[in-house]
């Protein structure tokens, strides 16, 4: 009786120490793009997860946690590797990141054979708002088109009569147009697509000063919008020809944009402007710890590790059975740097959108001032209706 008695406190104390292994970390895969022209925003949002996994203490819910970093070079194929690598050597809990719609794209047959949640900070590709939309995968940011609705509605309100719009020739830039045209109601003079790679804009800036719309819209991320805004100046167009943009004019970029960005208009759910406290503690404690300014894919990196924290808090740690995550992550209430936010059925944002305009702050670089607060409230995208989740 003795030697079963031990027999069986040596299995229940396994069993235990196993459990412990179990739940005594939660994993985080960060999958984007730290390398290339384009490597800013990859390293914005992976400095927007440290700092908030920094501020809890390295914890998500009081568990210790893990971050395992993978570049994907802004290649699918990289990317594949990248998430095979992290999904199936590294066994993470969740993966966070995936920076470039086209990149996001390439993923989805990977992300729809796990049960492992993604949690995307940047790219919100409408396919995946809509027919593709998965249980599993978490847009933090916002549907690509969203922000250019935001635009094109100010723009309407304004009365701007003709404009040309320049995007870089892939999903996101599509999206993007596509967004404007449903709220923007003025002509559309021209729609050009240049190449992601492509750096040199002087053809296009000759052709917009020959058909001289009363404004242009532009979206061009990362280090593709400092390129247009450098030469948009060089140009002779600061000043006389009004900018009108979304997700082009971010963190730090600003500063290297300088004067060239001072009268430029954009629209976005978020930006270093936003007068509430939550979002003025974020910018200068990652102002504090970076030294520089954060962009909204630092920011929406950061609210995505404080919603993670929420959901593994309501499971009280146990992140063993992914779809109760997948779960928590959809329902785990926390405060949002950008003040109103949550889920619609196809796990996109419901948040309002504001209008602001660049100005020279008060230390002489460029600073982001609220001029329309709210022009689209608690907003879902236009796709949700097609997601066939409830």
């Amino acid at each position: 009786m003795k030697a079963m008695f031990k027999k069986a406190v040596l299995c229940t104390a396994i069993l235990g120490a196993g459990l412990g292994v179990a739940h005594a970390e939660v994993k985080v895969g960060f999958l984007g793009t730290l390398s290339g022209p384009s490597a800013a925003n990859g390293r914005d949002q992976l400095d927007g997860f440290r700092l908030a996994l920094e501020q809890l203490g390295g914890k998500l819910g009081g568990v210790d946690a893990q971050l395992v970093v993978e570049d994907d070079q802004m290649k699918p194929d990289a990317a594949l590797t990248g998430a095979t690598r992290l999904l199936e050597r590294e066994k993470v809990d969740v993966v966070v990141g995936l920076t470039f719609t086209h990149v996001l794209m390439a993923l989805q047959a990977k992300i729809a054979a796990t049960d492992v949640p993604f949690i995307g900070t940047i790219s919100g590709p409408s396919p995946t708002a809509g027919a593709q939309c998965k249980p599993n995968l978490f847009i933090m940011s916002w549907q690509s088109d969203a922000p250019a609705q935001a635009m094109g509605r100010y723009m309407q309100d304004k009365g701007v009569k003709t404009v040309t719009t320049l995007t870089p020739n892939f999903v996101g830039g599509k999206d993007k147009v596509s967004g404007l045209k449903s709220t923007y109601k003025g002509e559309i003079l021209d729609e050009i697509y240049t190449p992601l790679t492509q750096l040199d804009f002087s053809a296009e800036l000759t052709q917009i000063s020959l058909n001289k719309p009363d404004g242009i819209f532009v979206f061009y991320p990362g280090g593709l919008g400092v390129t247009f805004i450098r030469q948009y100046k060089q140009a002779g167009l600061t000043g006389s020809l009004p900018l009108y943009t979304s997700n082009t004019i971010e963190g730090e970029d600003a500063d290297v944009m300088g004067d060239a960005v001072i009268g430029a208009v954009l629209a976005d759910t978020w930006t270093p402007g936003m007068p509430n406290e939550v979002s003025k503690n974020f910018v200068k404690a990652y102002r504090e710890k970076y030294n520089r300014t954060p962009s909204g894919y630092a920011a929406f990196s950061y609210d995505a590790m404080m919603k993670l924290n929420a959901a593994v808090s309501q499971l009280k740690g146990d992140v063993s059975d992914k779809k109760a995550l997948s779960a928590a992550i959809k329902t785990a209430d926390f405060t949002s740097v950008r003040g109103n936010f949550g889920f619609a059925n196809n796990n996109y944002p419901v948040q309002d959108y504001h209008v602001f305009e660049m100005v020279k702050g008060s230390d002489g670089r460029p600073d982001w001032k609220l001029i329309k607060e709210k022009v689209l409230e608690q907003h879902v995208d236009s796709y949700a209706a097609q997601c066939p989740m409830s």
